[in-house]
């Protein structure tokens, strides 16, 4: 990196290239152009250089015209500087060579003639010639300005197509990337996890079979159907990492609401109490499936964790807001062994709150148990 490259870059103010000051700085300087060469002019010389400047507003939107009318006030009073603009404006904006090429030559021709004409029209002299490379020049420069200009303008234009179907082209190429992950996801979730429950299912079955206790019995049957309820969810879940198995209308189960929870707390096993009030109003989908998922959660844990505590679930409406709460008391006794876990739930569960607009706490309490509370609005979903 050379020490110009480590100079900050300095650009010019925003106002100095403002398309207002673009379109007014030339008539301006064509105006005061024609008022250095008016000097001892009649009036009409000087309102056909007034002509002239004035008609550069117009130049963006009628090009040729405007060149038109700077020729008369070039050709009787020597102005330059309105139909220099004037050749640039017809080579940016109408790039076209049977357009540029006559505007040009006529631009030079008035040039090279102006009024008076002289005597002896065309003089082979020195002075004619070099005249005749000036009336060239000063036509030729601004044309291929223009051209210029506009070739620019077209490749900033192109480029910045380019540069979005590389984005596109890269976001493109991430979707499928994310598509591919998901697919290896969810087989490694169908040949692990299920292989798993599969195993729990079966030797829950041998269990409910083959016992005599009728205690036994009743659990057993009740690990089986949470097996198998839990391998219904997860071949949903598959399905949905691999976006349905390529079928975009499939179906998928019905997902837990509300009227499910007092079935999720009886089947949990725990010795909890429930208030389930979530009053009259149809609440979203999407709330419904949160807050049945932070029960879910909170009675796992507590399940994990506490298994012997008493257990609180209150589901209630305010207002808008629906709002759910479990809570456990202080164990009796804590379970020698408990299974794992990476905190990964309480997490999910408070992204899930946030994405609906609403707020998920979770703690120890003062009698040493611990309580989830949510609030979800209504007003999403």
């Amino acid at each position: 990196m050379t020490a110009a490259d480590q100079l900050p870059s300095r650009r010019l103010p925003a106002w100095c290239t403002a398309p207002w000051l673009m379109l007014l700085l030339p008539v301006l300087y064509s105006l005061l152009d024609a008022a250095l060469v008016a000097r001892e002019a009649a009036w009409w010389q000087v309102a056909l250089s007034t002509l002239a400047a004035v008609a550069l507003f117009l130049r963006r939107r009628f090009p040729v015209t405007v060149l038109l009318l700077t020729m008369p006030g070039s050709w009787v009073d020597e102005i330059w500087l309105a139909p220099i603009t004037a050749v640039y404006s017809v080579a940016a904006e109408r790039p076209r060579p049977r357009i540029v090429i006559p505007c040009g030559i006529l631009f030079a021709l008035v040039e090279f003639f102006h009024w008076p004409l002289p005597a002896n029209l065309i003089d082979l002299s020195r002075a004619t010639a070099l005249d005749a490379i000036q009336a060239v020049m000063l036509a030729a420069g601004p044309a291929a300005t223009g051209l210029l200009a506009r070739t620019r303008r077209e490749l900033a234009a192109r480029l910045d197509e380019l540069t979005r179907g590389q984005e596109r082209e890269s976001r493109l190429l991430a979707e499928r990337v994310l598509i591919s992950e998901r697919g290896r996801l969810a087989r490694e979730m169908h040949d692990v996890v299920s292989h798993q429950v599969s195993l729990i299912s079966i030797q829950a079955g041998a269990l409910q079979v083959s016992s005599p206790d009728p205690a036994a019995v009743t659990t057993a049957r009740t690990i089986r159907e949470l097996s198998v309820r839990t391998l219904d969810e997860l071949r949903q879940m598959v399905g949905v990492l691999r976006g349905t198995g390529g079928l975009p209308d499939a179906p998928l189960a019905p997902q837990p609401r509300l009227a499910d929870l007092p079935r999720l707390i009886e089947e949990s096993g725990l010795a909890a109490d429930s208030e389930l009030v979530p009053g009259d109003r149809p609440w979203p989908e999407a709330v419904e499936r949160a807050a049945y998922r932070t029960v879910q959660e909170a009675l796992t844990n507590i399940t994990k964790y506490a298994p012997e505590a008493a257990v609180h679930v209150r589901v209630w409406a305010k207002g808008r807001r629906l709002r759910v709460e479990v809570r456990n008391e202080a164990p009796p006794v804590h379970p020698a062994e408990t299974l794992p876990g990476g905190g990964h739930g309480l997490v999910g569960l408070r992204e899930r709150a946030q994405l609906l607009g609403g707020t998920l706490t979770a703690g120890p309490t003062a009698d040493g148990g611990f309580e989830v509370r949510a609030e979800l609005p209504a007003g999403h979903g």
